[in-house]
């Protein structure tokens, strides 16, 4: 059936030619190679009845050469299919411009598609050349095509067609008056054979001969001109304008709708883009977009963070932990950290738990450490100066005579280096020592600790 749609004879035409045989060394089997249809020794089109016209011919042709990405490297396209990466088929290797496959990975419960170069490490046994996550690819992609027929893009667009127009007008007068000029040394030719006198034999076969490579020389000039309009593109007129303007509106309705299958926008992609070359770097992936007509345009997004990336606390969240480690038990920093909505890289809110093992894991100090390197003394520690009990250090402290505050979640207290002269604790039971050092108005946790205690 293959063989059937791309033999000529289906179109209605009649060839001959289309291979060439070769023998490399005498007695070995002969070698066939296809020629290209400008080398066939006979073409004549619509020599019969076809099934199809030969325009449908051609267009079925390069639909197949398109499709069959197995049978040679320049065919690097592939159909496109219902799965959920938008470049499948398009995608190039930027490393060593192989055609890259797709492969599916269940992320977070939804397909994403990672687009692989494996065709050499399948052939000789080692790694891939490289695998690029898809999923933000094929957003900026897509966003690059919407921005493309955008209002303002197609003006632009128009108004370089229209100059592409009057250049191809200008070419065709010169290939207009080429063919003129061709067709008036025909004429010239031909009078100066007509003027000749039988009897001079010698004189007419030399303008007999020259008649005829002009006219040759006409009929090639006719035929490359022919082909030449045939493939030009028919001139706009203002409804074909009015239809790509209203192409701008439609298209992104189209594309955003969730009833319009991938397939389609697959199909829709390609009408604009030709390939997509991909290359990873170690901070973004680059994106080369050839589109129809041979224009590029480069996009960079960053890398995806890999797994222990995506799980782990954000870094402006530890420096806020830091900040507030000098000031806040872990507790407290849990609690301030959760009333301004943080969240840990896993999404669950602070704990007392969850923030001394990031402090522990960043090398962050708690408020013991800080207040310690700052001179800060124990319970114990301040006792032996005063002469008392830790039990009365820590009723001083309470009454506000000695400045303190609770250096953990546990309960312990720190005292401030003392200044001035001592308190006394009186044997009496109701000792009331009127001394009192204030609490420094920059610390309020430090006031609300020692109402607490009392």
């Amino acid at each position: 059936m293959l063989s059937v749609l791309h033999n000529p004879r289906y179109a209605g035409a009649f060839v001959y030619g289309r291979t060439r045989q070769r023998k490399v060394i005498i007695g070995a089997q002969a070698q066939y190679r296809k020629l290209p249809r400008a080398e066939w020794k006979v073409f004549l089109p619509d020599a019969h009845p076809g099934y199809l016209s030969w325009d449908e011919f051609e267009a079925n042709q390069a639909a197949l050469r398109s499709n069959a990405a197995g049978y040679g490297t320049e065919r690097w396209k592939t159909p496109a299919r219902e799965g959920a990466a938008l470049l499948q088929g398009l995608v190039l290797c930027g490393r060593c411009g192989s055609r890259m496959t797709v492969r599916y990975v269940r992320r977070h419960g939804q397909l994403s598609p990672d687009y692989t170069c494996q065709r050499r490490g399948i052939q000789t046994g080692g790694p891939a050349c490289q695998i690029v996550p898809g999923a933000g690819l094929d957003q900026a992609v897509a966003a690059a095509v919407l921005q493309a027929v955008t209002p303002a893009a197609l003006d632009v667009a128009l108004e370089v067609f229209e100059e592409l127009r009057a250049w191809k007008a200008e070419v065709d007068r010169c290939r207009r008056a080429a063919v003129t000029r061709c067709r008036e040394e025909a004429e010239l030719a031909q009078r100066q054979f007509l003027l000749v006198r039988p009897e001079h034999r010698l004189v007419a076969d030399t303008l007999e001969r020259q008649w005829n490579e002009k006219l040759a020389r006409l009929a090639a000039a006719e035929e490359a001109y022919r082909r030449t309009v045939e493939a030009d593109a028919p001139a706009l007129v203002e409804t074909d304008r009015d239809r790509i303007h209203a192409l701008a509106t439609d298209l992104p309705q189209v594309w955003a709708d969730p009833r319009t299958p991938m397939r389609e926008r697959k199909r829709m992609l390609r009408l604009l883009l030709e390939d997509v070359t991909l290359r990873k770097g170690e901070q973004t992936i680059q994106l080369q977009l050839r589109w129809k007509g041979g224009a590029t345009s480069v996009l960079e997004r960053p890398r995806p963070l890999g797994a222990p990336d995506v799980r782990r606390t954000p870094p402006a969240i530890i420096e806020e932990i830091r900040a507030l480690a000098t000031a806040q038990t872990d507790r407290q920093i849990g609690a301030t950290l959760n009333g301004r909505w943080r969240r840990t890289g896993t999404g669950q809110p602070f704990t007392r738990l969850r923030v001394r093992t990031l402090r522990e894991a960043y090398g962050i100090p708690s408020l013991a450490a800080h207040l310690r390197q700052a001179g800060w003394l124990t319970a114990v520690e301040i006792a032996a100066p005063l002469a008392v009990h830790y039990t009365t250090a820590k009723r001083f402290a309470r009454e506000g005579v000695l400045r303190a505050v609770r250096a953990d979640d546990k309960g312990d207290w720190l005292f401030a280096p003392l200044t001035g002269p001592l308190p006394r604790a009186h044997p009496g039971k109701r000792f009331r020592d009127r001394r009192q050092y204030p609490v420094p108005q920059s610390t309020p946790q430090m006031r609300e600790e020692v109402q607490y205690e009392a």
